[in-house]
């Protein structure tokens, strides 16, 4: 997988298209539908650090901060969690222009 293809972008969750073995993230710059469900988004940044956004106690986005790195042929990106939490690692498993294919997190 060639990560300059996917970052620099914002990638927003879209869960309507979710299944129970994936989780799809598109470009912001595309049509992405409406929600009212506060919708998780992620950039991937050249240098290796991340930012995910999730909804926060008032439904707005809270910015965290995360890094990636490649694992073979998929990129796992690391969130670290608040309040004692472990941290969730995310795994892209398929990547193409228009849309990011992600493992759900176990646990």
């Amino acid at each position: 997988m060639d990560p300059s293809a996917i970052t620099g972008v914002r990638w927003v969750h879209v869960f309507e298209e979710d299944t129970a073995d994936r989780h799809v993230y598109k470009p912001d710059s595309g049509p992405i539908p409406l929600s009212r469900r506060p919708r998780e988004t992620m950039t991937l940044h050249p240098d290796g650090s991340a930012t995910v956004e999730v909804g926060g106690a008032d439904d707005r986005p809270a910015a965290r901060r995360a890094s990636w790195r490649l694992a073979g042929d998929k990129v796992v990106v690391e969130v670290p969690a608040g309040a004692g939490k472990g941290s969730t690692e995310l795994h892209i498993i398929r990547a193409s222009p228009d849309s990011l294919v992600v493992a759900p997190p176990r646990g």
